[in-house]
């Protein structure tokens, strides 16, 4: 009896996806729980398992783009694994191969000319006549390009992120406030602390934790970035769900964190080391991606100095860190070198006025410069 492998649903709005990779060979006996294929689709990849053990039978090849509800393979439910016949021939013919093995008979020296004892070679030797290959047989032969350029299509999740870069560009007034912020205070804390902290919490003190608390305070402070244009109705947000923008091999997605407003530094970072485990191990899940109200994005990681970053449609606002660069900063009358960062706010100008973005900007400024309240909290 063969069972059918179907495309699982993953989300409402999704109805189609990208099988990406096969986790096992045609002809492969599987358990039940045994990871068959990946499927990518605009939002998030999901890892689809076998619900039956047997001989699987795929129909659909990697790279082609699948209707969710669709048969993709068969399993032969209760067929014995190939691999067990193969065995058992291979021993049956290893038992022979040992009772019908000889020993090779050595050569007999020449008798013009006589071999000494101690040049006699063994027999598992190569005889005489026999050349090792040379070095330029065994160097491998050079990858030819095969033309100046490749092609390949887009993946469901860059397409959806290409879409909605578009989209947030075209519908929304967008502009960009910036501000910078002495990181010394933080850094200093960071330090003193961080021993203390990882021993009682069991994960390590990190900057991002203190931005979205810093966030949360702001957003408190400048209630009308915490909203969003719907139709003609504008919608208040009294929750403080936020956005982390991560990078990703497959694109970038922006997992969000709840209830920032309850969760001390320590819970903030559980949640974020949560979340990088998933990311890396492509198990980032479509509620996961869900419900964010302002969205927080690093490009300092990556050594980005200063950007505008691109709002994350219907929310009105995200922040942008940036590098930690020491530089000369005039400090009560004179010049110190201090560890700067800065901050970039984009907002949707439609809801948001420069008065506000400017706040803002300053309540996190002030947060993160005086951060051993953020902490007490």
């Amino acid at each position: 009896m063969s069972v059918a492998v179907i495309v699982p649903a993953v989300g409402e709005s999704i109805t189609s996806g990208v099988l990406s990779a096969w986790h096992k060979k045609d002809g492969d006996h599987v358990a039940v729980g045994d990871l068959l294929f990946t499927l990518d689709t605009d939002k998030v990849s999901s890892e689809v398992t076998a619900l039956e053990a047997g001989i699987l039978r795929i129909k659909v090849a990697e790279g082609a783009e699948v209707p969710i509800g669709s048969t993709v393979a068969e399993i032969e439910a209760g067929a014995a694994p190939a691999a067990t016949a193969a065995a058992e021939k291979l021993e049956a013919g290893s038992s022979k191969l040992g009772k019908d093995k000889e020993e090779p008979k050595k050569p007999a020296p020449s008798p013009e000319v006589p071999t000494p004892k101690q040049s006699q070679a063994p027999s598992s030797q190569l005889p005489a006549p026999a050349s090792a290959p040379t070095a330029s047989s065994q160097l491998p032969t050079p990858a030819r390009p095969e033309g100046r350029v490749s092609r390949r299509k887009l993946t469901p999740l860059r397409r959806k992120i290409a879409l909605q870069l578009v989209n947030a560009q075209q519908t929304a007034a967008i502009l960009t406030t910036f501000n910078e912020v002495d990181m010394s205070a933080v850094m200093s804390l960071r330090k003193e602390v961080q021993e203390g902290f990882q021993a009682k919490y069991g994960v390590k003190l990190g900057f991002m934790s203190f931005f979205i608390k810093a966030v949360v305070e702001a957003l408190q402070a400048v209630p009308q970035i915490n909203a969003q244009l719907e139709g003609d109705e504008l919608i208040e947000n009294h929750y403080y769900d936020i956005g982390v923008a991560v990078g990703t091999e497959k694109g970038l997605v922006v997992p969000v964190i709840r209830d920032c407003e309850k969760l001390s530094l320590a819970g903030l970072e559980k949640e974020l080391l949560g979340y990088a485990v998933k990311a890396r191990e492509g198990k980032i899940g479509l509620s996961d991606l869900q419900g964010g109200i302002f969205t927080i994005s690093n490009g300092g990681v990556y050594g980005s100095l200063l950007s505008t970053p691109i709002l994350n449609p219907p929310q009105s606002g995200i922040l942008g860190m940036h590098k930690i660069q020491e530089r000369p900063v005039a400090i009560n009358g004179k010049v110190e070198i201090r560890p700067m960062m800065y901050l970039a706010l984009s907002y949707d100008h439609r809801v948001v006025d420069g008065k506000e973005a400017v706040t803002f900007l300053i309540k996190i400024k002030e947060a993160l410069e005086n951060p051993v309240r953020l902490f007490l909290d």
